[in-house]
């Protein structure tokens, strides 16, 4: 395995720029993880199927799932594609490369871990301070015009949003200068990430039944279903942020009236 992913690393960098791989690698690797796995969740939604695992009984309209669409790729290629090409020498003044050897696989996860933990830090923060009033209003606004979430909602935002909760995805990768191969297992672990979380549906295989203090999709849709003031779950991957600071205690009531009620 080791082996075969080494000889296609090889023929990567072979036959394309360090900045092709880096900027158009990453985008493509992005838009394709991105639709591909929230696109499904559209026509679960308008089908019908797995209905029971839906979280919400409201759905979005043909219209409203339209709309999220033909925004997502003006920001993705307006925002996002200019962002990496901007970004580019930050990254690799902080030491990001592409050459060989590949790093091995404790080093990764390592890295990986480290990410998940910083991104979690900041989004929080970052997450609490655009629910304060102005902010909301003005900026994050956009991405609640969606109560029921479906999972392409996930990247649906203000541009200026994208660029300041970007920041939390990119902050632990820029402090350690990873290499592009982990670079891209982030980025495409983020991503399904986030898509789950806004999905709309708790299933039986979710990843929040089997990993402790995941977030995921029930967790999140808590989340857009409140006032803006009253809301809380602000976390992104894991949720002891939320835990420590209380902000999830209206969730927590919530989950134990429903028990106590079944």
């Amino acid at each position: 395995m080791a082996a075969l992913l080494e000889s296609a690393w090889r023929y990567l960098i072979t036959n394309f720029s360090d900045f092709q791989l880096a900027c158009f690698g990453s985008f493509i690797i992005h838009e394709s993880v991105f639709f591909l796995s929230g696109l499904p969740f559209i026509f679960l939604e308008k089908a019908g199927w797995l209905s029971k695992y839906k979280i919400q009984a409201k759905t979005n309209s043909s219209a409203a799932q339209g709309k999220c669409i033909s925004r997502l790729l003006l920001y993705h290629f307006g925002v996002n594609l200019p962002v990496m090409i901007v970004s580019y020498p930050v990254f690799k003044l902080m030491g990001m490369r592409s050459t060989l050897p590949l790093p091995s696989w404790k080093v990764v996860f390592g890295q990986i871990i480290f990410y998940f933990i910083v991104e979690d830090f900041v989004f929080y923060w970052g997450h609490r301070i655009l629910h304060t009033k102005w902010l909301y209003q003005n900026v994050h606004s956009v991405h609640h015009e969606y109560a029921t979430p479906f999972g392409l909602t996930s990247e649906y935002a203000h541009p200026a949003e994208i660029l300041f909760l970007g920041f939390a995805t990119i902050v632990g990768p820029a402090l350690t200068g990873p290499h592009l191969m982990t670079l891209w297992l982030w980025m495409v672990l983020r991503v399904l990430e986030t898509v789950e979380a806004h999905c709309g549906y708790h299933f039986p295989w979710s990843p929040s039944n089997f990993i402790p203090l995941y977030g995921g999709a029930y967790f999140h849709d808590y989340h857009h279903r409140l006032l803006f003031t009253k809301s809380g779950n602000y976390s992104s991957t894991f949720t002891y942020m939320d835990w420590i600071f209380g902000t999830d205690k209206g969730f927590r009531n919530l989950e134990a009236i429903k028990k106590a009620e079944s």
